[in-house]
């Protein structure tokens, strides 16, 4: 058995990361200790936003009105597919009650989150697909409050689309605001908004580092980084797909990681010659975007079989995992670590991005190795509760304060002798 990497990347820099950390950090700490004025600072400094914060109810209204109807259809469509698959995941959430001994009765729970903050990432594309994704599971799951939040365009605000995404979702209430003072409103509950339980949805590295921060005081559904995607190709497969499936998800942005994992040269040597030109006949600036990602965070990588093609994705266990190749059935079962699975050439990781209905927000940078991606799982505390009679506390009482007092732990020897008095 051998690998070849016919196409290596470049190591990912670093230096940056602390730099990011700083600003964050500060940014954090000052609406930590100013509230909704450094907010607005923000707001303006940043994005250029110095209208309303809070979308009212009319300016929601003349959004979606400003949609075309085909768009708003597209948009329904894609969202009852995302509805209809977490409402299928929420069926799996299940309560239980056993009596683990006789006398002593356990069981769980399944409680939904009750407030949370969606992300719904702006800059330069307008991420329609994520407010579907984000909210829609949040609500699927039960949870109370919705509060969402998309970057704004200077003297538009968010995008038509995106509020009518948001709206139709049933976001409780909506911010123009983006970036970390987006997040750190949604953590606080400013605005009129409730405090988070939980920060969900991705962004870029600005919006990844608060949440890391954040996490503890708040919940996060993960940290991201940037998006990455992997396909599994053998002799059956068209050179003219694959790549093309490739710089799709190269055109998320210049430090977005593509990797071609095959078992056929040939067609290795295909898609490299292939791919540039695809790169060359996008529109700016998605063409700068995925060249750079092409020419830096690129691998394809040449394997002997298609046992070790699954040893490398499975060692990569990359974000999006896209197979085309012989024997679906047999990935399927043989593959363990990916955020999402796309088996055949007839479906793509751009139609999960957007609108097949399993989540698009999904573990990165190797993540998936101990993670899955958001869902109402996600949304929901999976807690325990228990009671017992008499006689099950008569027994537990004397083996816990015996286990206890081993232990060297008398406080919670004596808190079990206390069941043991008549």
């Amino acid at each position: 058995m051998a690998i070849t990497y016919l196409k290596s990347a470049d190591p990912r820099p670093s230096v940056e990361n602390q730099d990011i950390r700083d600003i964050v950090a500060i940014m954090l700490a000052n609406i930590e200790r100013e509230g909704e004025a450094a907010v607005r600072d923000y707001a303006q400094k940043l994005d250029g936003w110095s209208g309303d914060i809070v979308l009212s109810d009319a300016a929601r209204a003349a959004a979606c009105a400003r949609v075309p109807e085909g768009l708003k259809d597209d948009i329904r469509f894609a969202q009852a597919n995302i509805r209809r698959f977490a409402e299928a995941q929420k069926a799996t959430l299940g309560e239980c009650e056993i009596e683990v001994m006789p006398g002593l009765i356990a069981g769980q729970k399944q409680i939904p989150v009750s407030s949370a903050g969606c992300y719904v990432p702006g800059g330069r594309y307008s991420h329609i697909a994520s407010a579907l994704m984000t909210i829609t599971t949040a609500k699927v799951a039960g949870v109370k409050h919705i509060t969402a939040v998309s970057p704004t365009r200077p003297d538009t605000g968010i995008p038509d689309a995106i509020v009518f995404a948001m709206n139709l979702c049933g976001a409780d209430l909506i911010l123009n605001l983006g970036g970390v003072q987006g997040i750190a409103a949604m953590a606080q509950g400013l605005f009129g908004g409730r405090p988070a339980d939980i920060l969900v949805g991705p962004g870029n590295s600005y919006v990844a580092e608060a949440k890391r921060m954040l996490f503890g005081s708040v919940g996060i559904d993960m940290f991201a980084g940037p998006t990455d995607s992997l396909v599994i190709a053998d002799r059956t497969a068209s050179a003219e797909t694959v790549a093309w499936d490739l710089v799709s998800q190269a055109e998320h942005g210049t430090d977005s990681p593509v990797w071609l994992v095959t078992t056929d040269r040939a067609l290795a040597r295909a898609v490299l010659d292939r791919v540039p030109d695809l790169i060359a006949s996008l529109p700016e600036p998605n063409a700068s975007a995925a060249r750079t990602a092409w020419a830096e965070r690129a691998e394809v990588i040449l394997c002997d079989t298609r046992e070790e093609a699954a040893q490398v994705a499975d060692r990569y266990a990359p974000e999006h995992l896209q197979v085309l190749a012989e024997d679906p059935d047999w990935w399927l079962k043989r593959l363990t670590a990916y955020g999402s699975l796309f088996l055949g050439k007839e479906t793509t990781v751009a139609f999960g991005d957007k609108t097949s209905g399993p989540n698009h927000v999904l573990p990165t940078s190797g993540a998936a190795r101990y993670t899955g991606g958001l869902s109402v799982h996600k949304f929901t505390k999976t807690v325990t509760w228990q009671r017992c009679n008499a006689d099950a506390s008569h027994e537990l009482a004397l083996r816990t304060a015996r286990i206890s007092r081993m232990e060297g732990m008398e406080g919670h020897a004596r808190a079990a002798d206390l069941r043991l008095r008549p």
